[in-house]
This record gives structure tokens, sequence and C-alpha cells, in this order.
């Protein structure tokens, strides 16, 4: 069995060390961004507004994955405070992420006047993607697997071998992205899209996390599996809802001749 032991950082660019994570990171975003784009378009919306949206979510999602992370593992930055801000070795918390980017994309869509359950409901598709490949990130620094096993598919990490659990949830994201992706062309009921996500991805990662050995914990309880239960029930709720109410997807009106010639007026 072949010990994996790989070099966390790809390059470095005057003496600065760029790492795999952040490169992998980047590149889920990026192939995350294409998808989106699409869905966005095929909704009446023009490019440039999913840039807009994303260089809103992006950063508030990035720091508050940060934040989530330093927060249960206060024990350690608060004797270490020049740690907090450094997040190219990893340590970054996905459930924060997701809260503090869903606050940032509710705020933006109530000033763009977009519903938010149809923003999500655009976007959950890429977030589970760039989940999926994001946590490739993880196996580059050898971080995110689980304990000992013997199953024939493990990996050998510091002499032993372990459940692969980055695998385990890159490939779960992965089918979710795909159960999403074809059920949005479907133009399901306001809200069904994200209350798939919430549900799938909430039981992915409570089954994921009881394996892994680098849990953040709040007292004796797992925080991922305690917000990994939160959203399933909330996904539930959403699921209910969205059949209850049955309200169509949201496009985007199409903007009218005499909107359009003032549009080509200002530009010119």
């Amino acid at each position: 069995m072949m010990e994996f032991n790989f070099d966390p950082v790809a390059f470095s660019v005057f003496g600065i060390e760029i790492r795999w994570y952040a490169l992998i990171i980047i590149a889920g975003m990026l192939l995350g961004t294409y998808f989106a784009k699409k869905e966005f378009i095929r909704r009446g919306f023009d490019e440039d507004f999913i840039y807009d949206v994303l260089f809103v979510i992006i950063p508030i999602g990035i720091l508050g994955a940060r934040f989530w992370y330093v927060l249960f593992e206060w024990d350690y930055y608060s004797q270490n405070p020049g740690q907090i801000l450094n997040i190219r070795g990893g340590g970054l918390a996905i459930h924060g992420g997701i809260i503090f980017g869903s606050l940032a994309l509710y705020l933006y869509g109530k000033k763009k006047n977009v519903p938010f359950l149809d923003m999500t409901d655009m976007l959950v598709p890429s977030l589970a993607l760039g989940q999926g490949i994001g946590r490739w990130g993880n196996f580059m620094n050898q971080e995110a697997h689980g304990g000992p096993t013997d199953l024939p598919w493990g990996i050998i990490i510091d002499g032993q071998k372990v459940h692969p659990t980055f695998l385990y949830e890159s490939i779960g994201d992965i089918i979710i992205f795909l159960i999403l992706i074809n059920a949005i062309k479907k133009n399901p009921n306001k809200g069904k899209i994200t209350s798939l996500y919430l549900i799938a991805y909430g039981i992915l990662r409570f089954l994921v996390e009881g394996l892994r050995t680098d849990s953040l914990y709040w007292g004796p309880i797992r925080t991922a599996q305690l917000i990994s239960i939160v959203f399933i029930l909330g996904g539930a709720i959403l699921l209910v809802w969205s059949n209850k109410k049955n309200l169509p997807p949201y496009f985007r009106p199409k903007k009218s001749d005499k909107e359009k010639e003032v549009n080509i007026i200002r530009f010119q």
C-alpha cells in the first residue's frame, strides 16, 4: 500500500509559497462559477450579475468559514493570535462559509429585489460542485481524514491506514451536484433545489463527520453533525413548504425595447 506524502506547496513566486490547497479551492470556485453563470443567464440575468453576486458572497463566505473554524478552536488561537489569519495551510469550516455567505446573499438579493430562495436555488448546485473539488485540497494537506480502517481503499497517512473521508465527501458532493443540476433544468417549485441540497448534504456530512478525527466540537458534540441535523430539518421543512406553495421559479423579466434604447443611449 502506497503512503501519500505530497508536498502541500505547489510552487513559489518571489519567495511566496503557493499551496495546492489554495489552487484547488480556486479551481472549485471557477468551475462552480461557470455552471452558476449558465443558470443565471438561462433565467434572464445579465452575465455580469453572477460576478457581482460572487464578488459579495465569496469573500464573506471565506471569512465566515475561517471565523467558524477559529471560534471552535479558540483554545489554540487564543494562545497563537498570529495564526488566526493564516488560512493557507487549511482551517476553513464549510458550515461557517455557507451561513455567512447566505447572509450576504440575502442582503444582496434584497437590495437587487431578487427572491432569496431563487438565488439559493441557482447557486447550490455550484456550491456542491465547489465542495466536491475543494475536498481534494484537504487531501493535499493530509487533513480531514478518518480513523483507522482495514478497507481496501484506505490510504496510508503517517504510517497508518485510514478512511479517506475527504474522498467520501468529494464523491458525495459530486453526486449531489449532478442530481441538482439535472433537477433544476425542469424548473421545479421555488425552494425545492435548495431543500434537496440541505437534506442531501446534511445527511452526507453527518455520516462522513462520524468517521473524521479532526472534528470541531461544541462540548461533547461534533459541531458539523449538529449543523447537519439543522440542515436536514430545515431542508425538510422547506421541501414541504415548496410543495405546498407550488410557486414557480423566478425568471427575470425581459427588458422592453424602450428600456434597451435607454441603456444604449447611456452606454454611448
